[in-house]
């Protein structure tokens, strides 16, 4: 496949950084820098000790909200799937007639609202979502000013200053461990015997595997005997920036260009083959990649050299961002997709609804 025309820069920089965490980029200069990586990650690895020693010994105190609160996160850096998640238990709440409130960091949009928020917003559009850093002001803002019932915390593992009720970790089958160390010689955030704070563990994609059942062993060993569900990424429909849809067969035997800016690339090009299309180029940018007007135009050149009866696909958070419905005269859709659970949803469940106990 042709490389993407605008991955230069940082675009270069991030798929050389992760070819050298990954161990696909050879020879002495990439060994040393592993090696130099390695160093720097023994001092972040110290400093998140601490923190999580200050955390578990009440040294740092966490502020505790007047309502429920469900974390949602994971151990690596990159996407584990966290929005299907968070859209099922925001779905699984409001049909409890429960007022839920989505609280997250923003993490990539300096206005704070960053792609995950835009797809949540439209996905789930009577469900208001809070973004900054200081995730305990926003807890208060949701319970005095929104009267919110329930808070789902976004990307919460690692934010230990909101006190939760409920834990959940996503890990992702395809790249569980992030390469097995810490940042920023992998791309673990802390070790994985972290997950032994966690009160269930949902692997997700675990569609694109043989097998789940070593990974499975792994996290048994410091979850014990906690929920423990798999789930997979469930294609929906196809959707554009003006909000029409299509069914997944428009697809099918296609000619489709497939472009994302997402944590795990891969695993939306899986997803795009899985579907049957003809994939005939694919492009990864940085995730929350901010598109330029350079970006477009790359793009939209590029679109013109496709056959004319090729179809551009990306993800909702591409086209949140992009806006557009089409690319060099070529349609673009969105894949909008959903958790579907192979095993465990009925444990996880009756944890979600032990945290609403109180309530009712």
């Amino acid at each position: 496949m042709n490389p993407l025309v605008a991955a230069a820069g940082s675009h270069d920089s991030h798929h050389r950084y992760l070819a050298l965490v990954r161990g696909t980029r050879y020879g002495l200069w990439a060994c040393l820098l592993r090696g130099l990586l390695w160093l720097a990650s023994w001092p972040y690895g110290l400093v998140v000790w601490l923190r999580n020693q200050a955390y578990d010994r009440g040294w740092l105190r966490c502020h505790r909200a007047r309502v429920p609160v469900i974390s949602v996160g994971n151990l690596t850096v990159g996407g584990t799937g966290k929005t299907p998640m968070v859209e099922f238990l925001a779905r699984y709440y409001r049909q409890k007639e429960r007022l839920v409130c989505l609280l997250s960091r923003g993490y990539g949009s300096d206005s704070g609202r960053n792609d995950e928020a835009l797809v949540l917003e439209e996905n789930l559009p009577d469900v208001p979502h809070l973004q900054g850093a200081d995730r305990a002001a926003l807890a208060n803002t949701a319970v005095e000013e929104l009267e919110s019932e329930v808070l789902l915390l976004d990307d919460g593992f690692q934010h230990r200053r909101l006190c939760r009720n409920l834990d959940l970790v996503l890990v992702d089958a395809t790249d569980p461990w992030g390469g097995g160390q810490l940042l920023p010689r992998g791309l673990l955030r802390e070790p994985v015997s972290s997950l032994r704070r966690a009160d269930a563990v949902v692997l997700t994609r675990c569609d694109q595997v043989e097998t789940v059942e070593p990974l499975r062993q792994q996290v048994r060993r410091y979850l014990g005997d906690k929920p423990l569900a798999e789930t997979v990424h469930q294609p929906e429909t196809l959707v554009n920036a003006s909000g029409a849809m299509q069914p997944l067969d428009l697809l099918r035997q296609r000619p489709v260009a497939g472009f994302c800016g997402i944590g795990n690339p891969q695993a939306f090009q899986r997803t795009l083959t899985d579907l049957g299309s003809q994939l005939i180029d694919f492009r990864a940018y940085p995730d929350h990649h901010p598109y330029s007007r350079e970006d477009v135009a790359a793009l939209q050149q590029h679109a013109d050299t496709l056959p004319s009866d090729a179809v551009l696909v990306t993800t909702q958070k591409d086209l949140v961002k992009l806006r557009l419905d089409q690319l060099g005269g070529r349609p673009l859709w969105a894949v909008r997709i959903g958790l579907a659970f192979r095993t465990g949803q009925a444990d996880l469940e009756r944890l979600l609804e032990r945290v609403i106990e109180p309530l009712n």
